[in-house]
């Protein structure tokens, strides 16, 4: 279908890689159910501020990151931490599609065992074993949902360099106090290799018609127009939303009001920015299928992103956790 009010196929407006995922093709069917609509990118945040006066390069490699952890390290502040595991969703998503590549990643988020069983697959989680080495030590007694603003405050206060997140951080931490010179950064996460990917992985609201809509033809069309320039214009400028289309972020407004009514930078535009400085873009989700009983892979207390915690205290190892992972795969590959 074509958007309405435009000359132009709904699939050529949205951003590549939005309507080929679990999250709008759960049941591996190759069929789209839902509909992509309002998104936000995660990454790393970080003290661009801080970068500036340090002289510091920000990372594109992961070899590039541990040099800049060991830079960090000697000035007493740590090169990473985190608000708690559930945040790892969205940053093992993109870490696994830098390793393994998206077609696996497919294959990954369809419970397939030989692609977890892969050296590539192994590989995310032996860069995730680093960078426990490099995490702030307060970090995981922190990373609850009590306390895991500490965490995010250690970006604000200099003590940890890197931490993964989504666009609504800035909003969360608007009141809280910062370094001088504080200025918010954003970054995809850094490549394998130098000739490899970088990748931001997306979070996305989704819309749908039921199938017994009584005006189902005109509720199309509603969804189309929803793709539009023009309801990207106003989704942008009234209430700071994103669609995920090819030309919605450019849109936001340059200038927006702070609490006291003064104008301020609109610091989502370098967020939105994040898939026009070469990042991919991934989803984050597995295909859709019947929980097992005692099996829990992938909630924030689960096997995949929760042992995480276990991973930085040293109660486990890599290979522990990554074993762990494949039994409870296996389960579910059937």
């Amino acid at each position: 279908m074509k958007v309405y009010g435009e000359d132009v196929k709904v699939k050529d407006k949205i951003i590549p890689g939005f309507t080929n995922s679990f999250a709008t093709k759960p049941y591996g069917d190759g069929k789209l159910y839902l509909a992509p609509f309002t998104y936000d990118p995660c990454g790393l945040f970080y003290n661009a501020g801080l970068f500036e006066q340090k002289g510091w390069t920000v990372p594109t490699t992961w070899d590039e990151m541990w040099e800049l952890g060991e830079k960090a390290k000697a000035e007493g502040i740590a090169l990473f931490t985190y608000p708690t595991t559930g945040y790892f969703d969205a940053f093992f998503s993109a870490l696994l599609n830098e390793t393994v590549g998206a077609d696996a990643y497919t294959k990954l988020m369809e419970y397939d065992t030989k692609t977890w069983q892969s050296a590539e697959t192994k590989k995310a989680f032996e860069i995730v074993g680093k960078l426990a080495q490099y995490t702030e030590a307060n970090t995981v007694a922190n990373a609850n949902k009590d306390n895991f603003t500490k965490n995010q405050q250690l970006i604000l206060d200099n003590k940890a360099l890197f931490c993964p997140n989504g666009t609504w951080l800035p909003d969360e931490m608007s009141e809280a106090p910062r370094a001088e010179g504080f200025k918010w950064g954003f970054m995809a996460l850094p490549k394998v290799s130098a000739e490899g990917d970088s990748y931001s992985s997306t979070f996305s609201e989704q819309v749908y018609i039921p199938s017994k809509a009584k005006n189902a033809d005109l509720a199309k069309k509603f969804i189309t127009f929803m793709y539009s320039d023009e309801a990207a214009k106003l989704f942008a400028e009234e209430s700071g939303c994103v669609l995920p289309t090819t030309t919605a972020s450019s849109y936001l407004p340059e200038k927006v009001k702070d609490k006291d009514g003064n104008e301020i930078d609109n610091q989502k535009t370098l967020f939105y920015q994040i898939y026009d400085n070469g990042a991919k873009s991934c989803t984050v989700g597995f295909k859709s299928v019947d929980a097992i009983e005692g099996v829990d892979l992938t909630s924030a207390e689960g096997i995949l992103y929760g042992t995480v915690n276990s991973v930085v205290t040293g109660d486990k190892t890599v290979d522990e956790w990554y074993n762990a992972v494949i039994d409870a795969v296996k389960k579910y590959d059937k």
